[in-house]
């Protein structure tokens, strides 16, 4: 599906989720928020699927929502029903691994964090620069990945945390160079797949008992 917004690949019990939108920087359109969200139930529901990789095509991982759409629905309203797409991707059922190819910031930022870990490549870079032009940031999300001090910071200045700077405040596990980070994520996911029947599912239901709730309609 060459005009899907999203590529989905499996193998090995594990699923490669690419977000497809390179020449929009695969900025989170409302349509690419609900093919995300459909493509996660479809993997919840897969037998043969116990990890699953989240990517994005092109030099960015994601720069964040659409900001075409804002002024057809309003900036209030595009975050107001994105709310059940964030308590999806954050509720997921299996482990869920951002391989960070490039830049995430706003609601790329934010959609890296709702993952249970981050891989990035060394040109990666995070932030909520949102606030710059009057958008909230996901302050409850950061903190609870973050901590408090470091969420503070990220979200009232709303700059950008290179790579070396995100793996220091432990907002990444690790950094890679940029063509082994999708094969390192692959591997990891593999690992994953390859324990006992039970127990990535197990272990990720506890994680999302355990984490707090946010994104509650």
């Amino acid at each position: 599906m060459s005009d899907s917004l999203t590529i989905l690949e499996e193998a090995d019990g594990t699923a490669l989720l690419t977000l497809n939108r390179p020449e929009k920087r695969n900025a989170l359109s409302r349509a690419l928020r609900a093919e995300i969200v459909q493509r996660l139930d479809e993997l919840a529901k897969s037998d043969g699927v116990r990890a699953v990789v989240l990517s994005g095509a092109g030099p960015v991982f994601c720069a964040g929502f659409d900001r075409s759409e804002f002024a057809a629905g309003g900036m209030e309203e595009v975050f107001a029903e994105a709310t059940e797409y964030h308590r999806r991707v954050y509720t997921f059922a299996k482990p869920l691994i951002a391989a960070v190819n490039g830049p995430a910031l706003g609601g790329g930022c934010d959609l890296a964090a709702m993952c249970d870990f981050r891989l990035a490549a060394s040109s990666a870079a995070f932030g909520q620069p949102q606030v710059r032009f009057g958008a909230a940031a996901a302050y409850d999300l950061m903190r609870a990945v973050l901590g408090t001090g470091v969420a503070r910071e990220m979200c009232l200045t709303g700059r950008s945390y290179d790579a070396q700077e995100a793996l220091r405040i432990g907002l990444v596990n690790c950094v890679l160079e940029p063509d082994a980070l999708l094969d390192a994520a692959r591997a990891l996911a593999r690992e994953i797949a390859s324990l006992p029947e039970e127990m990535p599912g197990l272990a990720k239901r506890g994680f999302v008992a355990q984490q707090p709730r946010l994104f509650e309609s």
